[in-house]
């Protein structure tokens, strides 16, 4: 961790790595009554308790911290790392009659690794030591240990996990008689949904019998593996104000009255009520593009009708 500390241009992507995935937290968020907000340190005090909330945030962390070092490596930003070259082998002619070029699964074609793939094993180790620190001397029946470092892991292989295979076609006039490979990280928009389903099954646990592990809390939740989410505490329903836990309730957030699902005025305002109103706001309008290269809009004001939660 100490060389870590040292390194500015590590710490630098590291904090663009923190914000990722704060970012991608409220947008997964952003329609439910908890919305991953910053607002007055409340994400603090929602990462005091093992909740689902915080297990997501734990994971998305690390997973954003894993995304921006390797990012970081594949443009060359940083001096100790480079691309992964590892899997290069030379490049080989490629069958023309049994090339497809929709089959992107490479199953039945000659291919080799060529250019330069996203470094992934630098940014998960990186991410590992970051994420993991604090935990590092704790005792081993430390269920709070246990459980957030189980979802730093599971953000981390949110990542790993889903790396794909990109590939490149050369040759005379598009015939593609050559091919090179390389493998790419998921977009993080990817891995936010990725982590996102995980939240939504993520599995209740407790100490197991000699406090060095988790077990299910129950025989009908499922045993979690090294992907999934874990928590050990309920969550609050997030709809009235609570300082303690970090819940900055619902009161004014915009709601959708046609929806029944989460975003829906009925289950965003716990059902209080909400209010409606016509407002007036100013968008762009009659865009045009000038050539070359810019675009110009007029601008006009336009009603729009809200609803916001008592």
């Amino acid at each position: 961790m100490g060389a870590i500390c040292q390194d500015k241009a590590l710490l630098t992507e590291i904090a663009k790595g923190v914000e990722i995935g704060t970012k991608e937290c409220q947008y997964q968020f952003r329609n439910r009554r908890w919305n991953c907000t910053t607002v007055n340190k409340s994400l603090k005090k929602v990462l005091m308790r093992d909740t689902r909330e915080a297990g997501f945030v734990n994971a998305v962390t690390a997973a954003g911290v894993t995304f921006a070092v390797t990012r970081a490596c594949t443009m060359g930003t940083l001096m100790e790392c480079t691309c992964d070259k590892s899997s290069f082998k030379g490049i080989r002619r490629i069958n023309r009659k049994r090339f497809d070029k929709t089959n992107l699964a490479l199953g039945n074609t000659e291919w080799e690794w060529g250019g330069c793939g996203d470094n992934v094993n630098f940014g998960f180790k990186k991410s590992k030591i970051f994420m993991n620190f604090p935990y590092k001397r704790r005792k081993k029946s430390d269920m709070k240990a246990l459980i957030r470092l189980h979802n730093n892991g599971a953000g981390r292989l949110a990542v790993k996990n889903y790396m794909h295979t990109d590939c490149k076609c050369h040759g005379l006039s598009g015939s593609c008689t050559l091919r090179t490979c390389w493998k790419k990280m998921p977009t993080f928009r990817e891995v936010g949904n990725r982590l996102k389903e995980k939240f939504d099954g993520a599995s209740k646990v407790i100490p197991s019998n000699d406090g060095k592990n988790f077990i299910p809390y129950g025989t009908t939740i499922k045993p979690p593996n090294r992907g999934d989410l874990v928590y050990s505490q309920d969550s609050p329903d997030y709809c009235k104000f609570n300082r303690k836990s970090g819940s900055l309730g619902t009161v004014g957030r915009i709601c959708n009255v046609t929806s029944p699902g989460v975003d829906g005025c009925e289950l965003l305002c716990c059902g209080r009520g909400f209010d409606t109103k016509l407002i007036r706001e100013k968008v762009n309008c009659d865009c045009r593009f000038r050539w070359c290269c810019e675009v110009t809009c007029n601008t006009c004001n336009q009603k729009r009708t809200i609803h916001t939660c008592h």
